[in-house]
């Protein structure tokens, strides 16, 4: 990177990005919502924020924070073609990876996660939330590669890390042990809940993860109703755990795909009830979209994708993940957040010149996350940018656009 980390730059910025600034009131703001403003910063911090009122039409490009990836799976991207799911089905993608991570090895590992972080940082990603497969009998064999690698890319992308497993690995002997350990690496827990499931056994297994996580201070993230039976069964299950026990720690729900097939009226009243609990959710909609609802010779017109308009409107931060990237649960992806809000667009209707649109890739991502940055350009933030070649949203979502990525004030590839 370039060494000197002051400097200044114009460019249109997202109106809703930008705060504490004098007279932006009055700033001539495109149709879509881009205001022109000239950022300057010293020492790696945004020092001054200034409107430009004259400027020539399409004179200026487009600048975004560095975005964020709250749901990835970097242990095992890029192993599609080791473990091909043609078949498009959850159940298929479920046997290739349950196959794949028979043989997955260190150096496995430590390739895919490169390349995924790699990919993340010339994409413009500043943060990276990724789920680690850890079952079998050595349920951490990935977890060291994995936290050596966080600490090397800790300077460019902060990188957090979930212990993914069955849901029922909780209740088991190891259960605590393991929870022990991944809090120490400050890890968060996982598991999985997907229907049809002893409700009995899960509720169980979802007290004590609850308990593992309160007792150690970390963070819960669950893939849950990642299917198109039983609606909103998990959540409900979830919640109705949680309307007997008091937990402090933070709780996403990833996926919750199955909720949008609630009569309204009940999607409403269960995003109510996220809401008392302080539940996040992230949507991922690309995976969703092509494993669920399928039936032979039949477009799947009804799609399970977690119903991110309502939640919003429920006051809920949501999240939107690229989630799989060429692995057995998704054939495509490339870490860029740009092709996920491209695809985000027609799939969900989020329009990112609108602050619910862009707020899944930046603020409400940042809150989940629990980032110390929540993505508002404002004196005293980092200077941490991604500018690109496209001086609006349609250009910018339409093509490949070269971009160049501030961090801390240097450049990283000018």
């Amino acid at each position: 990177m370039n060494k000197i980390n002051s400097g200044s730059l114009e460019a249109f910025f997202p109106r809703g990005l930008v705060c504490g600034v004098n007279d932006i009131s009055n700033v001539q703001v495109t149709e879509d919502g881009l205001c022109p403003l000239r950022f300057e910063w010293e020492n790696g911090i945004i020092s001054n924020i200034e409107i430009i009122l004259h400027h020539p039409a399409k004179s200026l490009n487009l600048a975004l924070p560095r975005l964020i990836e709250p749901h990835a799976h970097i242990d095992k991207s890029f192993t599609w073609t080791k473990a091909p799911n043609l078949r498009g089905t959850y159940q298929g993608a479920l046997e290739a990876n349950l196959k794949e991570i028979e043989t997955r090895t260190d150096s496995d590992v430590i390739r895919n996660a490169n390349s995924a972080l790699k990919l993340s940082l010339s994409n413009g990603i500043r943060a990276l939330r990724s789920h680690v497969d850890s079952q079998g009998h050595d349920p951490l064999r990935f977890w060291e590669v994995l936290i050596d690698l966080r600490k090397k890319w800790e300077s460019l992308i902060d990188l957090q890390l979930v212990a993914l497993v069955p849901i029922d690995f909780w209740g088991t002997h190891d259960g605590y042990r393991f929870a022990q350990r991944i809090a120490s690496m400050q890890g968060l827990l996982g598991g999985v809940i997907v229907p049809p499931f002893n409700y009995t056994k899960v509720r169980s297994s979802l007290i004590t993860v609850l308990r593992f996580a309160d007792e150690f201070g970390c963070g819960l993230d669950l893939h849950i109703d990642e299917s198109y039976l039983s609606p909103g069964k998990g959540l409900q299950l979830l919640l109705s755990v949680l309307d007997e026990m008091k937990v402090s720690i933070p709780i996403t729900c990833s996926h919750c795909s199955s909720m949008s097939l609630l009569p309204p009226r009940n999607l409403r009243k269960l995003a109510d009830r996220l809401l008392i609990h302080n539940i996040n959710v992230i949507a991922l909609p690309l995976t969703n979209s092509w494993l669920l609802g399928r039936k032979s010779l039949h477009t799947p017109i009804r799609r399970p994708v977690a119903p991110v308009s309502e939640l919003q409107q429920a006051g809920i931060a949501v999240g939107i993940g690229g989630d799989n990237v060429q692995d057995p649960w998704l054939p495509i992806g490339n870490y860029d957040p740009i092709t996920l809000m491209a695809f985000s667009l027609p799939l969900l209707q989020l329009a990112p010149w609108q602050r619910v649109g862009l707020a899944p890739f930046t603020t409400a991502a940042a809150k989940i996350m629990n980032l110390e940055w929540d993505s508002v350009f404002r004196k005293g933030c980092p200077a941490d940018l991604v500018l690109f070649e496209a001086s609006n949203w349609s250009d910018l979502l339409s093509m490949r656009s070269t971009r160049n990525i501030l961090i801390d004030g240097q450049w990283l590839n000018k």
